[in-house]
Parts: C-alpha cells; structure tokens; sequence
C-alpha cells in the first residue's frame, strides 16, 4: 500500500497545493485559470501527440476499450438520474446534471497525471484512444438530454439532434485535444519522425502536462464549495467513485483488455466528477449547486476511493 500512496498521493498533493495557493492569497483565481488554458489548449495536446506519434497498439481494437469505459458510464448515469428523480424527487434537468455528475469522469486533469505516474506509457496510450471520443459523446449527449429536459419543463422547442451535432462538430474541429490525438496519428500512420531537437522540445512541453494540470485544477477549486444538497451530492459522488469503476473493471476483465489497459480505464473512471457537469449546468442555468457539490465531495473523497482502486489493480 505503501508503494500505491507514494504514486496516488502526489497527484492530490499538488490539488491542494493549487488549492492553497489561492486561498491563502498567494495567486489570484484567474492565474489557475490561465494555467488551466495552458494545460488544455498545449501541454496535454503535445502529450497526446507525442504518444499516439510514438506508440505500439500491437494491433489492438479501440472498440472492446470504448465498450469497457462507456458501460460504466452508461451504468452510472441512468442510476444517478433515477436517484435524483425517483428517490429525491428533483425535476427532469436535476437529473440529467445528476447523471452527468456520476459519469463524467475528470479525465484531462486528474485522469492522465494519474495514469501517467501509476501504469505508464500503455496507459496514455489508452487514454489517448479514450479521449479520442469521450468528449464529443458526452457533450453531445449531455446537451441533447438536458434540451429534452428543457423542452418537456418549459415548453420550448428544442434545437434538436442535428443543430446540437453540428455545434458540437464545429467546436470539436477546433478542440486542441483532437487536433493533437489527430497529428500524432498522422505521424503514427506515415511513419515520420520528429526531428531530435524538435522531440525534445514537444517532450519537455508534454512533461508540464501533469503538474500544472493539477495544480490549476487545485486553483480553479476555489469557486466551489460543499454546496447544494449535500445528501444527493454524497450519493452521486459514491456512484461516481466506487460504481462507475467497479463497472469498467467487470467488462474490461470479461473483454480480455490487457492489465495495462484495464488498469488505466478503472483508474481514469475512479476519479473525481470533471468541471464539465458545471458547465453544462451553468449553460442552462440550473443544478449549478449539485454540480459543484459532487465535483468538490468527490474531489476530497478522491484520494480514498483512487488510493484503493490502484491498490486493488497494481
């Protein structure tokens, strides 16, 4: 256990440390946020690039990859949206955020530092092919059910299924993310390479990737609190930290993913609820308290919940 904590602590070491830095009045907010656009829009998009660029699949399928992460997701959401509707009692859009809340795992910020430091290169491979289609689904889906919602509450009509793609499309095109997965497979596919000064450059770029992400989430923390109802929040964050894994480890065990991959599905989707259930929230104007509450909750509890997952696979 000992080994595990010396692997798992560090990454929510550097949370606080972001954390403290502007609560105690060392660095302003908007710094974090800036370090944030840093990490988003360059450091992680030069990892990615430099791994799918250099990688070995061995012939691997994304799908059984894909299949193992999404039925966790999908396990997750639909019980954390019957939660927040059959049990508590919330309106159609409380649910759909309370559903994001359970599924959206934070996986740029805290899901590849982690699996970086835990399982290595064949873990970023697996995050790269994760993240080449996490994204679009999630925010397609979670704003398609969320103008469902909407419509069914207000009686507006809804943009429907193609305006949504199509605007999810055109962000896409222009994610940093996507722009970095689809340039190291073009390298990966042609066989080139970079320049040695030129990859060690990107190298050094991609190295910053991990720390500075966790320190700017750690920063960027401060404007949540332990808000919202605090009972619903709780729930959610245990789907979240303790269901959703337990779930992806089932398939991918039943699949036959390899360790290394199976470890690096279970370890990104143990992590804490991602920023984006907030910002689905806060585009529609409502939830933005639940969601706040699961991202702080499953943020503290983290550290618990990914500690024994990694001791349980590694």
């Amino acid at each position: 256990m000992s080994s595990v904590a010396q692997d798992v602590l560090p990454i929510f070491i550097l949370i606080f440390f972001g954390w403290s830095l502007v609560r105690f009045g060392v660095l302003k907010e908007g710094i974090g946020e800036g370090l944030g656009d840093f990490v988003f829009r360059v450091a992680v998009p030069m990892l990615m690039f430099r791994t799918i660029a250099q990688a070995d699949f061995h012939g691997t399928s994304p799908f059984a990859l894909w299949i193992a992460y999404f039925a966790g997701v999908t396990v997750a959401w639909t019980l954390g949206h019957l939660l927040a509707t059959r049990v508590f009692g919330q309106e159609k859009r409380i649910g759909v955020l309370a559903g994001v809340s359970a599924g959206f795992a934070n996986n740029v910020f805290i899901g590849l530092p982690l699996v970086e430091r835990t399982v290595g290169p064949d873990g970023i491979v697996a995050m790269s092919i994760l993240l080449a289609v996490h994204l679009p689904l999630m925010m397609i889906a979670g704003t398609l059910l969320m103008e469902r919602a909407e419509q069914k509450v207000s009686g507006r009509p809804s943009q429907g299924l193609a305006t949504v793609s199509k605007q999810v499309g055109i962000n896409l095109l222009r994610n940093p993310l996507i722009i970095g997965l689809f340039a190291g497979l073009l390298l990966q596919l042609t066989g080139l390479q970079l320049p040695r000064v030129l990859d060690n450059v990107v190298g050094q770029i991609a190295g910053m990737a991990a720390p500075a992400a966790l320190i700017s989430l750690g920063m960027t923390l401060n404007r949540y609190g332990m808000v919202g109802n605090i009972r619903i929040a709780a729930i959610i964050s245990a789907i979240k930290l303790v269901l959703m894994p337990a779930v992806v480890w089932g398939v991918s065990t039943l699949l036959g993913l390899s360790p290394q991959w199976t470890a690096a599905l279970v370890l990104t989707s143990s992590v804490p609820t991602g920023i984006n259930a907030w910002l689905i929230a806060n585009r529609f104007g409502i939830g933005q308290s639940l969601s706040a509450g699961v991202i702080t909750q499953s943020t503290a509890v983290g550290v618990v919940s990914v500690s024994l997952w990694a001791y349980l696979l590694l």
